[in-house]
C-alpha cells in the first residue's frame, strides 16, 4: 500500500453497533479455531489432503467474512459518502474490488 494510499484509509474508522462486533468478532474466533486445528494437523502428521481440504474451508471462511464486511461497508460508508457528494469514494470501492479479484 502506498504511503498516500495508507493516509486515505487508516485516518477513517467504520463506528460498528456492538451486535455488530460480536457478530464479526464470532466469525473471527471460529477462523481462529479452524487454524488452530489445521496447526494441530501438521503436528499430528495428517494427510495432505484432509489439511488441505480444511484450508480450503478457511479461505471459504474468510472470504465470506470479507463479503459480509464488504456489503456492510457499501451500504453504510460508501452510501453515506455518496449521499454526502463524495464521488472520490467510488476510487476507493473500485480498488477494493479489483483486490478482492486477484
Amino acid at each position: 500500500m502506498e504511503n498516500n494510499e495508507c493516509d486515505k484509509c487508516c485516518n477513517k474508522k467504520t463506528h460498528r453497533a456492538e451486535e455488530e462486533k460480536k457478530l464479526l468478532n464470532n466469525r473471527l474466533s471460529r477462523i481462529e479455531g479452524q487454524i488452530k486445528g489445521v496447526r494441530k494437523m501438521i503436528g499430528e502428521d495428517a494427510y495432505c489432503n484432509d489439511v488441505l481440504i480444511q484450508l480450503s474451508a478457511i479461505e471459504n471462511s474468510v472470504k465470506s467474512l470479507s463479503n459480509q464486511i464488504l456489503e456492510n461497508h457499501l451500504y453504510t460508508c460508501i452510501a453515506r459518502d455518496m449521499e454526502n457528494g463524495k464521488v472520490g469514494t467510488i476510487d476507493e470501492i473500485i480498488s477494493l474490488f479489483k483486490r478482492f479479484n486477484k
